[in-house]
């Protein structure tokens, strides 16, 4: 599991430096957006994911990769707005916006190291196009909860399935980066 915690923050460096330098060109636009359009956004990403996976022709030269890369970052911001509520308007810098970034990410990683450990490591075995199926499921139970108001019965909140759609996405890219 040490190479998982590895592969793990090799992965989420990228990610993060990503989210530093558009919050450098764009400010905290995001801080806007309700839950609902963050969830859209991570559902626009997986749909296209699934498209690259099943059809052979590509019309825009942007692959799974960076499709991946969005998936973690709108979770993120997702997570964010849960935590902080949606602003009227950008009012975050990019030291604090990076700051929550990072407490979101070492939450969302030993929930990570806690599934594994338990399930024994069992997405090295799991095809990328399977953890981009279990995205979407994500996607559609999160719009549920959305449309029962953040209520539910039995079932774990919106939080926790943000954070397994992270910890798929940082699989799929493990995967596709070792291909």
């Amino acid at each position: 599991m040490q190479d998982t915690s590895k592969q793990y923050d090799a992965v989420i460096n990228i990610c993060r430096n990503l989210f530093v330098n558009k919050m450098q060109d764009y400010g905290c636009a995001w801080r806007i957006l309700r839950l609902p359009s963050l969830t859209d956004q991570v559902f626009i990403k997986a749909q296209r994911i699934r498209g690259l996976q099943e059809n052979e022709v590509r019309k825009i030269d942007e692959g799974e990769v960076s499709e991946f890369i969005g998936i973690i970052n709108y979770c993120i911001m997702a997570l964010i707005q849960l935590e902080k509520g949606v602003a009227t308007q950008p009012d975050l810098s990019t030291v604090e916006a990076s700051e929550l970034y990072d407490n979101i990410i070492e939450k969302t990683k030993q929930l990570m190291m806690d599934k594994n450990h338990d399930y024994g490591e069992a997405w090295r075995d799991m095809r990328v196009s399977s953890l981009t199926d279990l995205i979407l499921q994500k996607l559609l139970r999160v719009k549920q909860i959305e449309d029962n108001k953040g209520k539910t019965l039995v079932s774990e909140g919106i939080d926790a399935n943000y954070q397994d759609m992270i910890n798929y996405s940082v699989f799929a890219l493990i995967h596709l980066n070792a291909e």
